[in-house]
């Protein structure tokens, strides 16, 4: 794993921990969703984009909105995930495990992603 996707893995880690104080997670995997989905997010916008890009995690009323932007202004290209071990999962689990996805672009260029996921 790349260092960005580690250290957003601890951010989120610490949010969630903070988040739990406030409100319990209705189910419970609902944190390693979360942490999967920022993983996927964060690692794709490093691997598909060039430039940095930014997280940012917001506890709503039954769910947390997990939102990364990066330079690029395309979305996602979805491709048939691979048996092979040649990728292709995290869009396809993004979609099943949050309840919402947008994608917003950016002035200037660029987008933010956002995946909704139960809280």
């Amino acid at each position: 794993m790349n260092r960005p996707a580690a250290a957003a893995r601890d951010a989120t880690r610490a949010f969630l921990a903070r988040a739990a104080h406030v409100r319990a997670p209705v189910k419970d995997e609902s944190t390693d969703n979360v942490l999967l989905v920022v993983t996927e997010l964060v690692a794709n916008a490093i691997r598909h984009t060039v430039g940095p890009c930014a997280l940012h995690l917001e506890l709503l009323d039954g769910s947390i909105d997990v939102c990364v932007t990066d330079r690029n202004p395309q979305p996602p290209q979805p491709r048939t995930p691979g048996t092979d071990g040649s990728g292709g999962w995290g869009w396809f689990m993004i979609k099943r495990l949050a309840t919402r996805i947008r994608i917003n672009p950016v002035p200037g260029g660029g987008k933010t992603i956002c995946a909704v996921l139960p809280w």
